[in-house]
């Protein structure tokens, strides 16, 4: 079975460093993007969909960190690779607080840049601060619910289940692991989970003309933007 192709967002601004780690990324069949300064690489990651950002720390006209905290607050949850020539932990420190997911120092070895971006594009980043699905949106922070910019009020295991569903989402989530999360404890009955799907899509789904919430037949549920 063929490998499925990486997307990577490289922002750097070290143009002869820049050009290096493309050309060992594509060498590695690894597709590569690249942005000069921070601006358009925020500009990019907004509007493309990559498997992993590489985000330098000093960068002109928005710094690595802002760039960080931006993505993270507008619910973009691609994991990011922190590239920085500084390698203290308090510098390390405040790379993890706005957000990053990894941090590699300066200079590295372009091996163990491969093998951390092939290991980051398994996943999503757990440092993301919103969940957005299309107009629905779940702020992580204060656990507020909005769809078309209403808030939706949710009891705390429909808030619990909406999270399940957005984090996983596109992918399909098993009753099993649904159950295993709602209830971590005690083995549910047979209609519990039925019941909370059902009061979830009152919510989310019943006063919307779009309804983003779906059963899958023999496998689970999901939630999907608009089609």
């Amino acid at each position: 079975m063929k490998e499925q192709l990486i997307d990577v967002l490289l922002i750097e601004d070290d143009r002869d460093l820049a050009l290096s780690i493309a050309e060992y990324l594509r060498f590695e069949g690894i597709l590569c993007d690249h942005a000069f300064n921070g601006h358009t690489g925020f500009n990019l990651a907004e509007k493309n969909s990559y498997d992993v950002i590489l985000l330098d720390l000093m960068l002109p006209r928005i710094d690595g960190i802002t760039v960080c905290q931006r993505l993270r607050s507008d619910g973009n949850d691609t994991p990011i690779l922190m590239l920085t020539a500084k390698d203290t932990l308090d510098d390390k420190a405040v790379g993890f607080e706005a957000g990053t997911d990894d941090y590699l120092v300066k200079p590295f070895a372009m091996k163990e840049l491969v093998m951390r971006v092939k290991a980051l594009a398994k996943r999503k980043s757990g440092q993301v601060k919103k969940l957005c699905i299309g107009e629905l949106v779940l702020d992580l922070d204060t656990r507020m619910v909005t769809r078309g910019g209403k808030e939706i009020k949710l009891t705390p295991i429909s808030l619990l289940l909406l999270e399940i569903l957005m984090r996983k989402s596109p992918s399909v989530v098993s009753k099993r692991e649904i159950e295993e999360t709602l209830w971590p404890e005690d083995t549910p009955d047979s209609d519990n989970l039925k019941v909370q799907i059902y009061q979830l899509r009152q919510k989310i789904d019943k006063p919307f003309a779009t309804k983003l919430i779906e059963t899958v037949s023999g496998h689970g549920f999901r939630i999907i933007g608009s089609k």
